[in-house]
């Protein structure tokens, strides 16, 4: 039963040393200062400080330079490595934006001749191209009808030339064959008296 008593005693007194210990570490430094500055006692003009109290506090006051220097590393590691990251990122956005723009010019462009041309320019040049080829097409489809039209006529012209040179040669040569006959015949009457 002793012990039991001494136990929970000693419980107890445990968790008011540790609730004591945790409030002085979450007290501020401020609240510190006031605290000492009303516990020390007066010496004209001075306060006198326990040499406990000072360096508790001077143990906390280090403690909290310590932990803002750190946090204040620790802040300005983060910041470095944020405008790492952000730089990093700009050159990303930078280099994209750069293959963004040569896409959309190689979209809306296209090689001719190892010319880059703008896909409305070459569109013009093709159908210029086209129209031009068709009206040449048509040109010479006209000239070809106009050309095999006389050619005909000509043939026509000769072969009605040929039949009248013909028929012409056949007189002549019936004419002809007629005169001698004839002549023949008068050469014959002649021998004959």
């Amino acid at each position: 039963m002793k012990l039991l008593k001494i136990t929970i005693l000693f419980t107890f007194l445990t968790s008011i040393i540790y609730s004591q210990e945790s409030q002085n570490e979450t007290i501020s430094l401020e609240t510190q200062f006031d605290d000492i500055y009303r516990t020390s006692t007066s010496y004209q003009n001075y306060k006198v400080i326990s040499k406990d109290k000072f360096q508790k506090l001077k143990q906390d006051v280090l403690d909290s330079i310590k932990a803002s220097q750190k946090l204040i590393s620790e802040k300005e590691r983060l910041l470095k490595t944020e405008r790492e990251n952000i730089e990093k990122i700009q050159k990303d956005l930078s280099k994209t934006q750069f293959d963004l723009k040569t896409s959309t010019n190689k979209e809306n462009s296209i090689s001719l001749f190892g010319l880059q041309l703008n896909k409305t320019t070459y569109n013009l040049i093709l159908w210029g191209l086209v129209f031009i080829l068709t009206l040449t097409l048509l040109y010479f489809a006209y000239k070809f009808s106009k050309s095999n039209v006389i050619t005909k006529e000509a043939q026509n012209n000769l072969l009605e030339i040929e039949q009248e040179y013909e028929l012409h040669r056949k007189k002549s040569l019936e004419k002809e064959q007629k005169l001698r006959r004839q002549l023949q015949d008068e050469i014959n009457k002649q021998r004959n008296n």
